[in-house]
């Protein structure tokens, strides 16, 4: 009985250490997703973005979100394949967000 008690944590522990190491260090779609709002809200506050270029920095992680939404209610949470287009989506703002950050208009 004892020996059932054992395994039957370490499986417990098995399906909970993968979801556990994944959002608490900031690694998900959604944490970068809340850092990538923080960038365009900084470059707002510090006058490197203009109000044109944040309109369209928050338009395009709308449509993200809007993907976001559609690949989750597929069922299963997101696929390898779906959370490697949304990283490929999110590199691709983050580069938006840079430039907007370092163009040097005001």
């Amino acid at each position: 009985m004892f020996v059932r008690q054992i395994a039957a944590a370490l499986t417990g522990l098995a399906l909970v250490a993968p979801v556990a190491s994944a959002a608490p260090g900031g690694r998900g779609v959604n944490a970068r997703q809340h850092r990538q709002a923080a960038r365009i809200h900084e470059g707002i506050q510090d006058g490197q973005i203009t109000r044109g270029e944040a309109n369209r920095l928050r338009g395009d992680e709308a449509a993200i979100r809007a993907e976001e939404r559609v690949y989750r209610r597929s069922g299963g949470g997101l696929s390898r394949a779906e959370r490697r287009d949304l990283q490929h989506d999110l590199n691709q703002t983050s580069r938006e967000i840079y430039r907007a950050r370092h163009n040097n208009r005001n």
